[in-house]
């Protein structure tokens, strides 16, 4: 490839599937690049010594209700289901998490969960999901106590240590990502398709990027080949307050560290995940052998440690929700639309917005048949 017609800045999910659908729909070349040294962003996967297959960013698990986003994947992959399940330690307890009518029974005396159950089913209907703060809210004192219980010993501890911020501090749709369950279904999602890639998820983003008029070229910042291409367009996944040179301040994120360690089976979790509220520095363990279909290898338990980012020296996890926030990004999605049509940015850091995997594979696929490809003569696939 000499000078492509197209350079993606970052190689995860929003690039790599925006560089697959112009080189495939539009027959344009495609130059993916990415400051790290490999690609898939943070679903990348690779092999732990021990055998099983990792995640090397944290747990990443495929959900999501939209069919268009499944038969999409679906041509890069195969699946194998999987259910996530999450327990979360409660007075010492391990009750599922979201908090439903099982985690009720396991943590209060039977007449006491019997007469709390029966309030929310009365209130809600069976089978409903509650936001924590609406229960917080209700006239009736049982529904109350509820709600201020699993505030104060589920969502307050766990987010003063993802946020290093009150509950109170963030946007009301952080509490929403997680609301009590009036159910039984001990599922952490209860989308209609759940399922992790046969081959792991950088076996996935390989087939998505092998395309003869896609080239890869990794450990590459953007800002060393900016000046050479000036006449490419632009799909920027990158941060976009660094395309920017900062210019109105930096956006704050959240950033994590994750310490992979192998340990005997009698040690394993019973569960992918095990959360931790209010006890030590990490909020939760992850099982890897559960995320990768290995349930009887030698478990590795990684420990997630959420920090501050540093640029430079952690990544960027998670766009910090708060008011604050929203209006610092204002101006910067001000110049960001003064150069549409040559400029396209996406994706979690590109959008400042938190975005799980099927939400970022559909942004992708509606900018690309939104804007690129209806911005150009010729018809896409």
């Amino acid at each position: 490839m000499s000078a492509p017609d197209w350079v993606i800045v970052g190689a995860g999910f929003t690039g790599a599937v925006v560089a697959e659908r112009i080189a495939s729909g539009l027959g344009q070349d495609v130059l993916v690049i990415d400051r790290r040294t490999h690609i898939a962003g943070n679903a990348y996967d690779e092999p732990h010594e021990s055998g099983c297959l990792i995640h090397r960013y944290g747990p990443h698990i495929f959900h999501t209700n939209s069919k268009p986003v499944w038969d999409y994947l679906s041509r890069f992959t195969a699946w194998r289901p999987y259910y996530h399940r999450v327990l979360g330690m409660v007075d010492g307890c391990a009750v599922p998490i979201p908090f439903n009518l099982n985690s009720v029974r396991a943590l209060f005396p039977p007449r006491m969960a019997d007469r709390l159950s029966e309030a929310l089913i009365s209130r809600y209907g069976f089978g409903k999901k509650v936001p924590i703060l609406k229960l917080r809210q209700e006239a009736d004192p049982d529904l109350r106590f509820l709600g201020t219980y699993i505030f104060q010993k589920v969502f307050e501890g766990y987010t003063l240590k993802q946020w290093s911020l009150r509950p109170d501090q963030l946007d009301p749709s952080v509490t929403a990502r997680v609301p009590v369950h009036v159910s039984r279904d001990d599922r952490y999602f209860q989308d209609t398709y759940q399922a992790m890639p046969e081959e792991g998820y950088t076996a996935l983003f390989r087939r998505l990027l092998d395309h003869p008029r896609i080239s890869v070229r990794l450990g590459v910042d953007w800002k060393s080949l900016s000046a050479a291409m000036p006449h490419a367009r632009i799909v920027y996944t990158g941060a976009i307050d660094e395309f920017f040179d900062y210019e109105y301040g930096a956006l704050p994120y959240r950033s994590l560290r994750f310490e992979p360690m192998a340990v005997a089976p009698h040690r394993g979790l019973p569960v992918g995940t095990m959360n931790f509220p209010n006890e030590f520095d990490f909020t939760r363990i992850t099982d890897q052998r559960h995320l990768s279909g290995t349930p009887d290898g030698q478990p590795v338990l990684i420990h997630e440690y959420p920090e501050a980012h540093m640029p430079g020296v952690n990544e960027r996890y998670y766009p910090v929700p708060t008011e604050a926030s929203t209006a610092l990004l204002q101006p910067y999605l001000k110049r960001a639309e003064e150069l549409k049509g040559r400029v396209f940015f996406a994706g979690r850091l590109g959008d400042y917005a938190y975005y799980n995997m099927d939400q970022a594979c559909a942004r992708a696929l509606t900018l690309f048949h939104k804007q690129i490809a209806a911005a150009l003569p010729m018809a896409a696939e």
